[in-house]
């Protein structure tokens, strides 16, 4: 298991079984140094358990990320009750490291198994990461985006695209 995958581990079953925030670890790697948006995806037996993100940045490093992309992944996913301390056991974990989101003209620029994306129509914003089993057009990940965010098939929307380094 990747270091950084294994703190996402650490974060969730300190957090599920304390309910205090996993300390930072004393000695960072380089990689966890650095900042970066970063995604959290919890699978309990191959099923989606929960997954919660930032597309850019919100803590000082990736370590601090992880951290708490991680406890909400498993406590404030909207689609799921929050993970209890007898699921641990079945729980996989893997990371989504996010290059800065770029604009793109149109659907033509994205492509479903290399970029995620980004919808927006003034505030509202939908993000899908890419890569995901079932989701092979770019016309599909604008639709789930739109869904994702709240925006109707008839606003007009900027697009972003973005790549992830997914660790597990």
């Amino acid at each position: 298991m990747h270091p950084i995958v294994s703190l996402a581990k650490k974060a969730v079953e300190n957090y599920t079984r304390t309910g205090e925030r996993l300390k930072l670890p004393k000695s960072l790697g380089k990689e966890m140094k650095q900042r970066a948006g970063v995604f959290v995806s919890i699978h309990k037996k191959g099923d989606l358990r929960g997954c919660i993100g930032t597309f850019e940045a919100q803590e000082k490093n990736i370590a601090e990320e992880v951290i708490s992309n991680a406890i909400s992944s498993a406590t404030r996913d909207p689609r799921f009750d929050p993970v209890k301390e007898d699921e641990l056991k079945d729980l996989d974990y893997s990371v989504d490291i996010l290059t800065e989101p770029e604009p793109v003209p149109d659907a033509s620029y994205l492509d479903p198994k290399k970029y995620g994306v980004i919808v927006q129509s003034g505030w509202r914003r939908g993000l899908l990461l890419p890569d995901l089993e079932g989701v092979d057009t770019p016309e599909y990940q604008i639709d789930i985006c739109r869904q994702k965010g709240g925006i109707s098939m008839d606003e007009p929307v900027r697009l972003y695209r973005f790549e992830v380094k997914r660790l597990k």
